[in-house]
């Protein structure tokens, strides 16, 4: 009934594109409260497999009345950093709380999907004591994604320097993109989103058509040094009219990136546009096919594109319609749960869910179980315990861990 106002009524349209300039995106979804709960997920309706998850999986809350959490990284000493999206930069110490937030985190632009975004600690943090944040920065008429990384001391981030900055700048409060992984050779990667929705643009186009432009970071993964340097390896680094840090392109919103420690492969999970969300194995110099190739659908109604896949474009290894509005990945390498080694872990913000989604010696999907819960998940992430932790997305916010119970 609603999309049917917005398709034929012409001031539920502009109701409704007011709504997606303002950041409400394809995440639109409230959040209730969670319980500490002991659950076996089943089997996904759509996944070929026929067998459901043997683990049995405990909830523990560990803590609550975090504000819209949005990334978690450990230290070395085993003390864990928390990310708030509002700007604030949490430590939990001895497994305790610090009430008061780290010190000297830069100004964020915090409105809609913008403000302090992901949080990561250098592999070499015992000698360097260097941390990486990414977060919106500008207003809502020019803004962009920053990478910056400080040196931690006393609870206060020090000597912080911005690294880089997403050129061109954008309107709006949408797509930051904002996940970091590092990689075996010391370089990480960063995700960066397209810009934004219809009918936002950036001279004269749709902001969207930057992710197939590689004179523009926007819609890319870029690849940097631990300074911000660009490596002399990157893909486009000897191509005219590239920006050189680009790793792969053709991204929507990435906001799920992990890479395989063992093999070396990185996989994403990025949102669509009113379904069309998808999991990629990315590979450097890809074209991944926004939105010139893509199964999303306008939110005001029709197809942004008629193509799924073309010459040239990767296609994703799995779409989810309806949206489960990916955010957070990691690919399990534990021994905590027997079943899910080498297995992909998916949070998902519609979905309220974190899906394990079961990969085969050939990185095919043979089943996908989601684990259920009663707030949107903003992150997953394997703890140095082997377990996993998850962060609700919420004004009361939650740091979950999922034990197994038979083990």
């Amino acid at each position: 009934m609603l999309m049917k106002l917005i398709n034929f009524n012409p001031f539920y349209l502009a109701i409704f594109n007011l709504l997606i300039i303002f950041g409400l995106g394809s995440c639109l979804s409230l959040s209730e409260s969670s319980n500490q709960s002991t659950i076996q997920p089943t089997a996904n309706q759509t996944s070929q497999a026929s067998e459901t998850q043997p683990e049995e999986i405990k909830q523990v809350t560990m803590l609550e009345g975090l504000e819209h959490p949005w990334a978690i990284d450990w230290l070395p000493n085993g003390d864990i950093l928390i990310t708030e999206r509002p700007g604030r930069l949490r430590i939990i110490e001895n497994g305790k709380l610090n009430p008061e937030p780290i010190q000297g985190v830069p100004e964020v632009f915090a409105v809609g999907q913008g403000g302090l975004l992901d949080v990561s600690v250098h592999p070499n943090f015992e000698e360097n004591r260097y941390i990486y944040l990414t977060y919106a920065s500008g207003n809502r008429n020019n803004n962009q994604t920053r990478i910056a990384r400080a040196i931690l001391e006393n609870n206060q981030l020090q000597d912080l320097e911005v690294i880089f900055e997403v050129s061109p700048s954008k309107t709006g409060g949408q797509h930051f993109g904002s996940r970091l992984v590092w990689l075996e050779d010391g370089t990480f990667l960063a995700s960066i989103g397209d810009g934004g929705n219809p009918p936002l643009t950036i001279d004269g186009e749709l902001s969207r058509k930057q992710a197939q432009q590689l004179d523009s970071y926007l819609g890319k993964i870029i690849r940097l040094n631990d300074d911000g340097s660009i490596p002399d390896n990157n893909p486009f680094v000897d191509q005219d009219n590239a920006n050189s840090a680009i790793w792969s392109y053709g991204h929507r919103n990435i906001q799920g990136l992990t890479v395989n420690k063992e093999s070396g492969e990185i996989w994403s999970t990025e949102h669509g546009s009113k379904g069309g969300d998808e999991l990629n194995n990315i590979k450097a110099g890809g074209n991944y096919g926004w939105p010139e190739v893509t199964h999303s659908q306008e939110y005001s109604g029709g197809e942004i594109s008629d193509k799924r896949s073309l010459p040239g474009m990767v296609d994703p290894l799995e779409v989810w319609t309806p949206a489960i509005a990916p955010s957070g990945l990691t690919l399990y390498d534990g021994d905590k749960f027997s079943d899910w080694k080498g297995d992909l872990l998916a949070g998902g913000l519609v979905a309220r869910e974190v899906i394990r989604i079961d990969l085969n010696d050939a990185n095919e999907i043979v089943g996908q179980y989601p684990i259920k819960f009663e707030q949107r998940v903003r992150d997953v992430s394997q703890g140095p315990d082997g377990l996993i932790y998850v962060l609700t997305d919420d004004r009361n916010g939650k740091l979950i861990r999922l034990e197994a119970v038979n083990n």
